[in-house]
């Protein structure tokens, strides 16, 4: 018995699509010449990538005293953006993994491109703590293996050890769901391919021939695979937080973090998703496909994780008044009224208020207010990195040892490479791949049948609903 959608329910696709109009409109990107604008972008990605590439290598071959660092501020904007760009990678597994198991179908039209950043995300973090690391050469100590020089094994009580098999096992599934979602998409481009092209999405695609033993399989994967990257979510920036909450330093240990960073992660995530996908929908033309309703959907979870994050602000500041403990006390008075207070303002009012005003329908429907909102929680989800990290260690138990970080151009460099390397992956992948799920948008119409209604008909269903009420 096919499932059933409220005739009052707003339509995730638009226009009345049939199948074939649904295959034009998302593989025609991958098949037509690109753009002017997508060529523009594409450059100024490469040149970043570029920058980037040489201000490691300098680092490098110079050491880590290219770094602004110092005694007291061990970790500066590498760790910053290490945690930035693990955060913005939590949001396409819940999309694709949480959202999947809960049946939310609204998840179709953005859960591929926040697969995407996902896998670009944590390719961009792992980058900083093999650069930390100072001897990069020797990175390959952080993985425990036998040895013929002794029994040389890694410190599985260091936190920074869970890091590396929780990022690492949490790219792989990742990176099996993205890719399995793909296979039936990458066999639809196939055919419809000539010469080249079809062999190359022929190999991309298994040999898929869209058999009904084939699709079962598929859907049984995609559910074992979600299972599986379910718990993933919650453990990933859990265990990112012990870096700081497993510390004895006076405003990091605290047990509030681990739930703090998962929210933290999953509000970034969604606003940068929205970021790419309002650009990508309008340039590649997908504002069927991705609509006001989706939109909608994903800012009341940023909503909700924004007012996450800020209970935590709050409860950081009353625990550490109500510990009576002075130096935990002196931490988070610094952070408001310290060196740093414009990054802690910069924080709260960009993570805290700015998002509330998602509770107006008008506002959570606005595209231009949806996308400069989603620019502007990245940003104060970084400077709550920088001041968890930069301001915390800025002022230790020795006023002598007290000093103040600024970043150097390599390390602002790095951060601008990897934004060139993430957005350089992203547009190759708006090329190569289609940025909208295609099966999974089938799906829709599929199931929905003879219920399905376009907007025309669900606007007039709902003044006729409000019109009742009314009476």
């Amino acid at each position: 018995m096919s499932a059933v959608i409220s005739p009052i329910r707003e339509p995730l696709v638009n226009g009345h699509k049939t199948y074939h109009q649904i295959t034009e409109d998302i593989c025609s990107p991958t098949e037509k010449a690109p753009g002017k604008s997508w060529i523009v972008a594409f450059i100024l990605a490469v040149s970043c990538l570029g920058f980037g590439v040489a201000c490691i290598l300098w680092t490098i071959w110079q050491g880590i005293g290219t770094w602004d660092l110092n005694r007291t501020i061990g970790w500066g904007w590498d760790i910053t953006n290490f945690v930035w760009w693990v955060g913005i990678g939590h949001a396409g597994t819940l999309i694709s993994a949480i959202l999947l198991l809960f049946r939310q179908k609204w998840r179709t039209g953005v859960n591929r491109a926040a697969e995407a950043m996902t896998i670009f995300a944590v390719i961009c973090a792992a980058l900083f703590p093999g650069i930390h690391m100072g001897r990069i050469w020797l990175a390959f100590f952080v993985f425990p293996y036998p040895n013929t020089r002794g029994p040389l094994w890694v410190n599985f009580n260091s936190p920074l050890l869970w890091d590396v098999f929780a990022i690492s096992t949490y790219f792989t599934v990742s990176l099996l769901f993205w890719y399995t979602g793909l296979v039936p998409d990458f066999a639809t481009v196939r055919d419809r391919a000539r010469g080249f092209r079809k062999k190359f999405y022929n190999f991309l695609s298994f040999g898929w021939t869209g058999k009904a033993k084939h699709w079962q399989r598929w859907e049984a994967l995609s559910l074992v695979l979600a299972g599986l990257a379910t718990p993933l979510v919650l453990s990933v920036h859990t265990i990112v937080s012990f870096d700081f909450a497993t510390s004895i330093i006076p405003g990091w240990h605290t047990t509030i973090f681990p739930p703090y960073f998962v929210a933290g992660a999953i509000f970034s995530g969604f606003a940068m998703v929205l970021t790419l996908m309002l650009i990508t929908r309008k340039v590649l033309k997908l504002e069927d496909y991705i609509t006001l309703a989706h939109i909608e959907s994903m800012n009341k979870v940023i909503l909700l994780t924004g007012t996450i994050v800020g209970v935590a602000y709050l409860t950081e500041l009353f625990i550490a008044w109500y510990s009576g403990f002075v130096y935990e006390q002196f931490a988070f008075y610094n952070r408001a009224t310290g060196i740093y207070w414009w990054s802690y303002f910069g924080m709260m009012s960009c993570n805290v208020l700015a998002p509330q005003f998602f509770w107006f329908k008008k506002l959570r429907r606005s595209i231009v207010f949806t996308f400069f909102m989603s620019i502007f929680i990245n940003i104060g989800m970084w400077f709550e990195r920088f001041v968890i990290i930069a301001t915390t260690l800025a002022r230790d138990y020795l006023p002598s040892a007290w000093s103040y970080y600024i970043p150097t151009w390599v390390e602002i460099g790095i951060f601008v490479g990897t934004l060139g390397i993430f957005f350089t992956f992203f547009l190759l992948f708006t090329r190569i791949a289609p940025v909208v799920a295609i099966a999974e948008v089938k799906s829709i119409l599929k199931t929905a049948g003879d219920q399905y209604t376009g907007p025309e008909v669900y606007e007039a269903e709902k003044r006729k609903k409000q019109n009742e009420h009314a009476q």
